[in-house]
């Protein structure tokens, strides 16, 4: 919640800066819509197993820049190119441990197990692709816009932490993550406010993880607000 509330001060002030600098844009018939973006996502899991679960707000921040390159004579129809960071957490009751010779493993946690926290979070560099839609003119600063794309990501970092009945432990060398992320983005809204949607089209693990006989493929799909500064 500390996460969710610093976004949204953020937000409130960048949207007043965006609005001053708006107001002293000199009219540019050849503008483009170089932003940087800034966005929270809740991020949940697809083709997960069935017994398991996640528990409470698994939270995603956003941030980056993209280059804007308009490909009409309107300039409202664009490709956009950029490099961006984020960070996600996943609070989940799958426990992934070490034993003592250092081997991991992937088990669900029983409905009778006791923990405060379990979960496991990356850090991506992000490269997105994306075409671009929108009703702005060289005066008009406010508009719909919808964008969709594709976001190629790499996992520079990960952690996963435990603390419960069985102990408190945290590791930062599973090396069972995939390190590249690939998946179908988009955002629409009007303004400086707008829904965004992420599909990952490929495994959060590697294909020789399994839990409970069953592979485990789960894929990324994140859910929530990205809001862009010019």
């Amino acid at each position: 919640m500390k996460r969710l509330f610093v976004f949204i001060s953020i937000m409130f002030f960048v949207q007043k800066i965006d609005a001053q600098e708006q107001v002293n844009k000199i009219i540019d018939s050849l503008y483009k819509e170089d932003q940087f973006y800034i966005g929270v996502t809740n991020n949940l899991f697809g083709n997960k197993p069935a017994d398991l679960s996640q528990s409470g707000f698994s939270s995603g921040f956003h941030l980056g820049f993209i280059k804007d390159m308009p490909i009409n004579n309107n300039r409202n129809v664009a490709i956009g190119i950029g490099m961006g960071y984020s960070v996600n957490s996943f609070n989940e009751n799958l426990l992934i441990s070490k034993d003592n010779l250092g081997a991991v493993s992937y088990t669900i946690l029983d409905d009778d197990k006791t923990y405060t926290k379990n979960k496991f979070s990356r850090h991506l560099l992000e490269l997105p692709l994306e075409f671009r839609w929108r009703t702005s003119t060289p005066s008009e600063y406010n508009f719909w816009r919808i964008y969709t794309g594709f976001k190629f990501s790499y996992m520079f970092a990960h952690t996963t932490k435990y603390i419960g009945d069985l102990g408190s432990f945290k590791y930062t060398d599973i090396e069972d993550f995939n390190k590249f992320q690939y998946a179908l983005t988009l955002s629409a809204g009007y303004n400086t406010w707008n829904i965004y949607m992420y599909y990952a089209l490929n495994s959060i693990f590697s294909n020789n993880v399994n839990v409970d006989g069953q592979s485990l493929n789960m894929n990324a799909i994140k859910i929530g607000l990205m809001f862009y500064i010019l």
